[in-house]
């Protein structure tokens, strides 16, 4: 630990008394500091142990002293030294009593005992810490390399943990807590995602301090990675601020990590390119060879049912995406294949695990993001779009990929952020129909019989309409428009003659039944 007043008081070779303070001679010395100046506060940096002989103070005036004392402390020195037998045979009462009240140490130092032996004490004192602080910090940055080594970054965490005497969390990328040491500092980790969201918005390298959850503790958080997006973050919990060994330990598992997390990195762009191969000879059908490349990389995933996911928007937004289903499958334990083509990713996860959850959340968290007015006016234009097929397997995954294209198609003519392909086949095709392509489709279909009726010579469009709800039926159709099954008989003829199409195809009285719903679906 760096010098502090008792120690020089307790150093044998130098004689000193003290006079005032004893109380507070705990405080840690930052310097020793000569100045004969009637006020060396500009020269002051705080933490000085100040040493005077009073050449040019009146050192037996109360209300001098009083202010020259009260500016000391003011300016932060820690001690004021005074030399006896120079200029005063004694510390003059004015001096003590004012020292006294401002809480400030004071020290006799005898004739004997020159400055320079002070300066002295205290430089090799503070070399001395530093000395200590380092060798600590190398053999910190040792034993964390060691359980990096063997342990991983949980062995990282244990050693950091106890070389700072507290707490230590690593997050994922998505800001979710990964490992903590030790274990009882889950929970206080956890509450601190809010802080390390934060963090993460912020080009790498970046590190905060805060307040931990209660103020239980002081938080330091710093980001992790090489790029300009953070790959994960570390928080360390302590009592107090850090030391020199604390920090060159608290450095050495930033390093130590970022290697990890960018090796992790490589490894995961690896992971990708043998996915995109197995995802390619899915889509081709053939699931055996797929199998057989994949090995053992993505565990049972290929040998139980899982959802094809297709999305669409480029950029941040995949980005996004991407994180949300990696660090949920992560930290469940279940495979996941994810496959990024170029503005578009493909991700073949399992179903009902924790990577379609995280897919659906991540949606909906846009969704609600847009419905805010404040923030779905900067972000309406900048959505991503996502289709979720249904349920599949190896042999179905070409299937697969097309109901996630459908799904997500649909989404986009929606203008919503997710759609499952099972809510379409649990649907209605009506709502389709709002399509503009189907009512500019409809709209000249039957406008010749629009504009018929606009002439006041026949109601064409709701006898037809009245004919197809019957299902051709002369008689049920006549009834509901209450006229005569041979008036009804002769509208539908003229209706033929002016489409140029015959009822008696099923494709064309298909075509005028939707036509009518787009145009007038209620």
């Amino acid at each position: 630990m760096p010098p502090t007043l008792a120690s020089l008081v307790h150093h044998s070779a130098l004689k000193l008394t003290v006079r005032a303070g004893e109380d507070r001679l705990d405080v840690p010395v930052r310097w020793a500091h000569v100045s004969e100046l009637a006020d060396p506060v500009p020269y002051m940096e705080g933490g000085e142990l100040l040493l005077i002989t009073a050449l040019k103070l009146d050192a037996e005036d109360p209300e001098a002293m009083r202010k020259y004392v009260k500016r000391l402390v003011g300016a932060g020195v820690v001690g004021l030294g005074f030399a006896v037998g120079v200029n005063y045979d004694e510390i003059p009462k004015a001096l003590v009593d004012a020292a006294e009240r401002e809480g400030l140490p004071l020290i006799e130092v005898p004739r004997r005992t020159p400055f320079l032996a002070i300066s002295k004490a205290v430089s090799a004192a503070i070399a001395a810490d530093q000395y200590r602080a380092v060798t600590a910090g190398f053999a910190a940055q040792r034993e964390l390399t060691r359980q990096a080594l063997n342990a991983g970054p949980e062995g990282v965490l244990s050693a950091l943990a106890a070389q700072v005497d507290g707490w230590a969390a690593l997050y994922d990328a998505s800001g979710a807590v990964v490992a903590t040491a030790p274990e009882w500092a889950g929970r206080r980790a956890a509450r601190l995602t809010a802080e390390v969201e934060r963090l993460r918005e912020r080009p790498a390298p970046a590190s905060s301090v805060v307040g931990g959850p209660d103020n239980e503790d002081r938080v330091e958080l710093h980001s992790l990675g090489t790029g300009r997006r953070p790959r994960a973050a570390l928080a360390v919990g302590t009592a107090s601020a850090l030391g020199t060994a604390e920090r060159y330990a608290v450095h050495s598992a930033i390093a130590l990590l970022t290697l990890t997390t960018e090796r992790s990195r490589s490894l995961h762009a690896a992971e990708q390119r043998v996915g995109a191969a197995v995802l390619r000879m899915l889509l081709a059908g053939q699931p055996d060879h797929a199998r057989g490349v994949a090995g053992d990389l993505y565990g049972g995933l290929l040998d139980a049912p899982f959802r094809m996911i297709v999305a669409d928007g480029g950029g941040e937004l995949l980005a996004g995406l991407t994180e949300a289903v990696e660090s949920a499958a992560a930290r469940s334990g279940e495979a996941v294949l994810v496959v990024p083509e170029g503005e578009r990713l493909v991700v073949l996860a399992a179903d009902g695990g924790a990577a379609v959850a995280a897919c659906v959340e991540y949606a909906a968290a846009r969704e609600a993001a847009r419905a805010v007015p404040e923030q779905g006016a900067a972000e309406d234009g900048d959505q991503p779009v996502i289709g979720l097929s249904a349920p599949s397997g190896p042999i179905g995954a070409a299937a697969a990929y097309k109901q996630a294209e459908q799904a997500l198609s649909v989404a986009r003519r929606r203008g919503r952020i997710l759609v499952e392909h099972e809510q379409l086949a649990a649907g209605s095709v009506l709502p389709l129909l709002a399509d503009d392509a189907v009512k500019a489709f409809a709209d000249g279909l039957l406008r010749a019989l629009y504009e018929h009726d606009a002439t006041g010579r026949g109601d064409l469009v709701a006898s037809l309409r009245a004919w197809l709800s019957r299902h051709g039926q002369w008689d049920a159709a006549a009834a509901d428009l209450g006229v005569h099954r041979h008036t009804l008989r002769y509208r539908m003829r003229r209706v033929e003659e002016i489409l140029g199409r015959s009822l008696d195809d099923p494709d064309v009285r298909m075509e005028l039944w939707l036509a009518l719903k787009a145009t007038s679906p209620d």
